[in-house]
């Protein structure tokens, strides 16, 4: 009777366990991901930097000779992306198809009146059929999206070019919206004030994720999703 009662136990805990099993599975899916940050490498200590009387040096950070602003190109480097990214679609599809159809039989005449073979022989008869489909759909899609971003080098490729990853997050009466941004950029597409445009970085990938109060009550648990994708008939 204990081991019942205990099985029974186990299962209740169980089955009260899965909401926050299924929430922590489905909160951990993401298209950037980490990490978002890297640290900048330690440079060597007691190194000697033999001087050869050039302007330009390599362990020097990499101003410009008219400029002191710095250009990012180590690990740990910070820049601006500018994110104004605005797609639009549309695509219209239409159907329409018919067909009629008509059959008349005549028979040659002479059998009696009345009689089967008679019924047969001056067979009259007419059939006439037709079906038609008509449909049509349209679909229209348009995102806009217009927001500046601070993001670092966390990766710099064999030729030159950086792979950059950052986030914001923002918290408001209990709810946390989280805006994230990863891609690679080629160094030269950087504008002057460390800015680059989002139009410019290669497989980037931007999302924004709200946690909180609203978003729950604005969306479907898990429980409503497995009822109507099991219940639904259609």
């Amino acid at each position: 009777m204990k081991d019942i009662e205990m099985n029974t136990l186990r299962t209740l805990a169980l089955l009260a366990m899965m909401p926050a099993l299924l929430c922590a599975c489905a909160s951990s899916s993401t298209i950037v991901p980490g990490p978002v940050a890297a640290a900048p490498l330690q440079p060597p200590m007691y190194l000697e930097r033999p001087n050869n009387g050039a302007i330009y040096q390599s362990w020097m950070a990499s101003n410009s000779l008219f400029s002191g602003e710095r250009r990012p190109q180590a690990i740990g480097d910070t820049l601006k992306v500018d994110i104004s990214e605005s797609l639009k679609a549309t695509q219209q599809q239409g159907t329409d198809a018919s067909r009629q159809n008509s059959l008349t039989v005549k028979g040659p005449g002479g059998g009696k009146s009345g009689s089967l073979f008679g019924a047969i022989v001056n067979a009259d008869a007419s059939a006439s059929g037709s079906d038609s489909f008509k449909g049509s759909g349209t679909t229209n899609a348009a995102n806009t999206f217009d927001a500046q971003l601070a993001v670092s080098v966390i990766n710099v490729l064999p030729n030159g070019n950086l792979v950059v990853a950052g986030e914001r997050n923002i918290g408001l009466n209990g709810g946390r919206n989280t805006l994230r941004f990863s891609g690679t950029l080629d160094p030269h597409d950087i504008q002057p004030g460390n800015i680059i445009s989002s139009k410019n970085v290669v497989n980037a990938n931007l999302e924004t994720v709200a946690n909180g109060d609203v978003n729950d009550a604005s969306s479907r648990s898990w429980l409503q999703r497995v009822l109507a994708r099991s219940m639904s008939i259609w």
